[in-house]
């Protein structure tokens, strides 16, 4: 039993119940797909995810609850696999109409460009919420910052926060044009209006900042009902109250839905329960769902499916310090360049792959877009400063200066480090193969995307003829029958 005090100047005659269905980072993910489950005994894969279960799970829900469903999507939605990249999130649009979501903000949306970003919001049924974002030619917000609308007898206002990171460290073309605030000195005016202007009973707030910053927010905003938390891939059991905030978050690639259900009396949340629900066969499809996403992914299964080699191990993104995944290819970058070290961005998308064959869809979700490999000199001064840099955007006290996903990845180096010391301070010592890195040195490095050495650091960048889904494939190639190992091995190290 959860019990508030009732919010001055609503006046409830009546308990009324809401369900609210939360989506977030399912990063493109149409069909069903491998999904990592930690147990007592390690990590296991077992199938999950697919828009048709979550169009059937949502149809399922609001059969049981007429008019009392509230579907909402934290982003990270129209980009990270082939065929939404290769449409550039054109192939999302109809399985997105067809389920009927109420509201959505957003991240990777941008990588196509706000201009073409917006030409999806157009196209979709549904308003694309920010209170963030804004035209830097004339300073205005770039898309509604919330809506209002009547779930189970209740006014409900949604308000979105996009990404604060799109133009901070993305690729400067995500954010062509626009700015990005962190949205919390806006909030607080646009809850006042929707209470006192609106007449609303519930104030919802649908977010891409990241789990450890949106606690934050919600600890210094008054009068947030309900925070949907996305950006950080986290399974949150059990809501987290924070300032009478409920916040829930609910996994990644679409297979995890978070539900929650509430009952409010008088202005104020009174009870509520909650289910992270697991997105696997024992969800119910929605047929007119699965025609679309099987239309959008027929032209493409042939290519992805091309059996191009094996591996050893099983390829996840799911720890914060090393993955299996990022070390299969940066070995194959290191493999193509000969360079001594490769880099990484710590991304968190990309489901797994089981250990076996590896598909070119496997490649494609690893590498979404197919960058070409690139290299650079650095000194080893640069290459630790860099380095500190990544972990403390990873790791910052402060949670508003989180800035990303998880710690760069790399293929070549060790690195020990303490997470709990002071931002520039956490390095204790960093060995290119067994000789201990010199800071005055030079040393040849490759890298995938700007965000494996960012612009600022190292000299002589350049971008080779060879992009990362052939550098993979020709790894592959070269481990034979046996397949590629890309197991653990220590490459960053916190002591």
């Amino acid at each position: 039993m959860l019990a508030r005090a009732g919010k001055v100047g609503v006046a409830l005659t009546a308990r009324r119940n809401v369900t609210i269905v939360q989506l977030n980072d399912s990063h493109g993910y149409l069909d069903s797909h491998p999904e990592m489950f930690r147990t007592g005994r390690g990590e296991v894969l077992r199938e999950a995810g697919g828009f048709a279960r979550i169009g059937g799970a949502i149809e399922e829900l609001r059969e049981q609850r007429p008019g009392g469903v509230l579907v909402l999507d934290c982003g990270d939605t129209i980009h990270g696999t082939y065929p939404t990249v290769h449409s550039r999130g054109a192939i999302m649009v109809p399985i997105l109409n067809e389920i009927g979501f109420d509201a959505m903000t957003a991240h990777w949306e941008f990588a196509y460009g706000p201009q073409r970003f917006d030409e999806i919001v157009g196209a979709l049924d549904y308003p694309m919420l920010a209170v963030n974002c804004y035209d830097e030619a004339d300073g205005r917000l770039r898309y509604p910052p919330y809506t209002v609308v009547e779930r189970g007898g209740l006014r409900i206002g949604i308000v979105g926060i996009a990404a604060t990171i799109v133009d901070k460290v993305m690729p400067p073309h995500f954010s062509e044009g626009v700015r990005f605030t962190l949205g919390k000195d806006e909030l607080p005016g646009h809850i006042e209006r929707l209470k006192d202007v609106e007449g609303v009973d519930l104030v919802v707030v649908i977010s891409h900042l990241g789990f450890p910053q949106e606690l934050r927010l919600a600890s210094e905003v008054d009068g947030i009902d309900v925070l949907l938390s996305g950006h950080t891939h986290n399974r949150i059991p059990r809501p987290v109250r924070v300032n009478d905030t409920v916040i829930i978050q609910s996994g990644c690639h679409g297979s995890f839905l978070g539900v929650l259900e509430l009952a409010v009396e008088e202005g104020a949340v009174v009870d509520l329960d909650h289910r992270l629900l697991v997105v696997d066969e024992s969800v119910p499809h929605s047929p007119e769902v699965g025609e679309l996403v099987e239309k959008a992914l027929a032209p493409h299964r042939d290519f992805l499916s091309e059996v191009v080699g094996s591996t050893m191990t099983p390829l996840h993104r799911y720890n914060s310090l090393e993955s299996t995944m990022d070390n299969f290819l940066l070995d194959s970058v290191r493999r193509a360049t000969g360079a001594a070290m490769a880099f990484s961005n710590g991304w968190r998308y990309g489901v797994p792959v089981p250990r076996g064959a590896v598909t070119v869809e496997d490649l494609y979700n690893i590498l979404p877009v197919d960058p070409p490999i690139s290299t650079c000199r650095l000194t080893g001064r640069e290459l630790v400063d860099m380095m500190e840099e990544n972990l403390e955007r990873t790791f910052a006290a402060n949670p508003y200066e989180q800035m990303g996903g998880f710690v760069k990845r790399t293929s070549g180096l060790r690195m020990y480090f303490k997470i709990e010391n002071p931002e520039g301070q956490r390095i204790q010592e960093v060995f290119v193969g067994d000789t201990e890195l010199r800071a005055k040195d030079v040393y040849e490095v490759a890298y995938v995307t700007e965000q494996g050495v960012p612009p600022g650091y190292g000299t002589d960048r350049r971008n080779l003829d060879i992009g990362g889904i052939e550098a993979m494939r020709e790894h592959l190639s070269s481990a034979g029958a046996a397949g590629v190992d890309a197991s653990p091995r220590g490459g960053v190290v916190a002591v």
